[in-house]
């Protein structure tokens, strides 16, 4: 009784920890990103503020699910998934999956998919530049409890 009372003391203490590393991971991106400025492929086509060709921003959960939020031409589009911190040689990114296809995934492979990486605590970029598509920096402005 004893054996098994520790084995599952143990099994309980780990998945704790597990969970708690999990929400500290997240807690690090959660909040509101909100996009700040767009780039072309041609030298001197930077944009900001209302100049953009769309206005756009993240919000990500420290559950691990996001949604993102797309007003263009006075129409508001969303849609919603899941993401992952993952770190790597090139820092950190975030790997979104969206629950569903939508015209604002901004994908090199045309799937649910989006690349998102982190320059800093604050700043964060987009891979859709890497296939001709705009390049998008998105600045972080507020924590969500």
């Amino acid at each position: 009784m004893k054996v098994s009372t520790f084995f599952f003391g143990l099994l309980l203490f780990l998945s704790s920890c597990n969970k708690d590393s999990d929400k500290s991971i997240y807690q690090d991106y959660q909040g509101l990103w909100v996009l700040v400025k767009m780039s072309g492929n041609t030298p001197d086509s930077e944009t900001t503020g209302q100049e953009m060709g769309w206005q756009e921003s993240y919000k990500f959960n420290s559950d691990g699910t996001f949604s993102k939020s797309r007003e263009q031409n006075g129409t508001v589009t969303e849609s919603a998934g899941t993401y992952s911190a993952v770190k790597s040689e090139e820092g950190k990114r975030l790997e979104l999956t969206f629950a569903s296809t939508s015209d604002i995934i901004g994908s090199c492979l045309g799937d649910q998919k989006e690349v998102l990486l982190l320059q800093s605590s604050t700043v964060m970029t987009s891979t859709w530049n890497q296939c001709d598509g705009p390049g998008l920096e998105y600045e972080k402005t507020m924590k969500i409890d």
